[in-house]
């Protein structure tokens, strides 16, 4: 799908709000994953959002300010974009284009989402890892987030990369590819029926008899974590960045 780097020896990594407010640990295995594979990470301190809840909302004129400061703040290399969020991925990648076709920024605007790639599908088709699991059996199932599979196409990857694991049973989750009701900002605007959604996601979760579910998405994570704690479901979700890092350090 993509044109992937060669001889890749630095990548930024974009961190995400919901990895920085709520799965810190998400972030930090992610760049664990990246270092691992002989990698060089930079952070660069001066980002922020990407800019999705504005520019969902309608309001392009403040998404499009956030976006520049994105671009501006990794503009020093040329260096490929790591996001573990195939939300926040897709929105620099194929939206922030969009945002600027009209704006004089616009041909900087798009050689830097050029450079933008989802994390799992980076680890698998660009750095091109195999990993060997320390871990205990365990059944898991995998929750395909909207824009991880529709934008990006990177949900082939994570389970790509979740097979090489030999003591992991990675059962089909029905329906899979149904959202899970968070959207950002749709789960505020339409409650009721955001809450329905992940409502049925919960069932059909519980359905496999997996202990996890994994997920490419924090927004997925935190929304389906969120209800299941609420009914009261002993499976944990997890992101795939923690999964793999967990497995391979026993």
């Amino acid at each position: 799908m993509y044109t992937y780097p060669e001889d890749i020896k630095t990548v930024y990594f974009f961190g995400t709000c919901l990895v920085d407010m709520s799965f810190p640990d998400a972030g930090m295995a992610g760049i664990r994953l990246l270092q691992r594979a002989g990698v060089e990470v930079v952070f660069p301190a001066a980002q922020s959002c990407c800019g999705q809840p504005a520019y969902n909302s309608g309001f392009f004129d403040e998404a499009r300010t956030v976006a520049l400061r994105q671009v501006e703040a990794f503009s020093a290399h040329d260096w490929p974009i790591v996001v573990p969020s195939g939300s926040c991925a897709g929105m620099m990648r194929f939206h922030y284009p969009e945002l600027f076709a009209e704006a004089p920024d616009y041909f900087e605007v798009r050689r830097f989402s050029e450079r933008v790639f989802e994390l799992g599908d980076f680890l698998c088709n660009a750095l091109h890892q195999t990993y060997e699991d320390k871990g205990a059996p365990i059944k898991v199932t995998w929750h395909s987030s909207c824009h991880a599979m529709r934008e990006m196409g990177a949900v082939a990857a994570a389970k790509t990369l979740i097979g090489q694991l030999a003591n992991v049973e990675l059962v089909d989750l029905p329906y899979e590819y149904e959202c899970c009701g968070f959207g950002g900002t749709f789960s505020i605007k339409q409650p009721e029926l955001s809450g329905a959604m992940v409502s049925d996601k919960v069932a059909n979760i519980r359905s496999t008899g997996a202990a996890r579910v994994l997920s490419g998405d924090c927004g997925c994570l935190m929304n389906i974590n969120g209800a299941m704690e609420k009914q009261s479901v002993p499976v944990q979700g997890q992101h795939l960045a923690s999964f793999l890092w967990e497995r391979i350090n026993g």
